[in-house]
């Protein structure tokens, strides 16, 4: 029978019908299984890398700038440190206290971009390195990067892309592995925030963990992202941490 078929001058057509169906119902079933069908998937490998993986990288380009030619720092463009496939976004350093013990990151930027370009982004993120004191090991250092993105708010994660909601937020906490960033550059963020070791050239292991959601390239014209996350740090004496964060993306057209 299997010879029979083979030989059949039926063939040729049956494989082109099987190639047309299978490039018709291919993209409906991949769309089907993500619900989010302008993020690539969690559990996927964007550009050769895991998620956890870009979010090391997240973490090598924040602490790549000095905080008077920084995007999160405001002092900067959004294109400044950006290379590749993939453009990072972020929270900002400017907060305020609402009430007693909440502290609100909130900004509005604008950003130009060129085409091609997917968008990694946390919703809400934490790290800890060697350099803060936060431990030696990579054991130690999870342990200290899971402790503290435990207290990530579930149901306060919230993110829009063109007013149309990104989903089930949850799902995207990943860790990353362990990891190096440095060397520090003149003026740095941890710097910045009293850490005295980190001086000027100083590299350190780290470990993160969070909400991170990496968006497929956007066609050309104007788009909307707004996201909103929570760490609440009451029940151990610390503050709330809220940040609500818009950015209006331009997208370049392909010249």
């Amino acid at each position: 029978m299997k010879k029979k078929i083979l030989n059949s001058g039926k063939k040729p057509k049956l494989i082109a019908i099987t190639v047309v169906l299978l490039m018709v119902l291919s993209p409906m079933v991949a769309q089907a299984g993500n619900p989010n069908p302008g993020v690539l998937p969690v559990n996927s490998k964007p550009y050769g890398m895991t998620y956890g993986e870009w979010s090391a990288e997240f973490w090598k380009w924040e602490y790549s700038m000095p905080v008077d030619e920084h995007p999160l720092f405001d002092t900067a463009d959004c294109s400044e440190g950006q290379s590749g496939n993939v453009w990072f976004l972020g929270g900002t350093f400017a907060t305020t206290e609402q009430i007693p013990g909440e502290i609100l990151g909130k900004v509005t930027r604008d950003c130009t971009l060129p085409p091609g370009k997917a968008l990694f982004f946390p919703i809400v993120n934490v790290e800890c390195s060697t350099v803060e004191g936060n431990g030696q090991t990579e054991a130690e250092l999870r342990s200290c990067a899971n402790y503290f993105a435990d207290f990530i708010v579930a149901e306060d994660l919230k993110a829009t892309l063109d007013n149309k909601p990104i989903v089930n937020l949850i799902d995207y906490r990943v860790e990353s592995p362990l990891f190096t960033f440095g060397p520090l550059p003149d003026n740095n963020i941890l710097w910045e925030f009293g850490y005295t070791d980190a001086i000027p050239g100083a590299t350190s292991l780290s470990v993160s963990d969070g909400v991170h959601v990496m968006l497929a390239p956007l066609p050309a014209g104007q788009h909307k992202l707004h996201y909103e996350g929570t760490i609440n740090l009451s029940s151990i004496g610390g503050p709330k941490f809220i940040q609500d964060i818009t950015y209006n993306l331009n997208v370049k057209s392909k010249s």
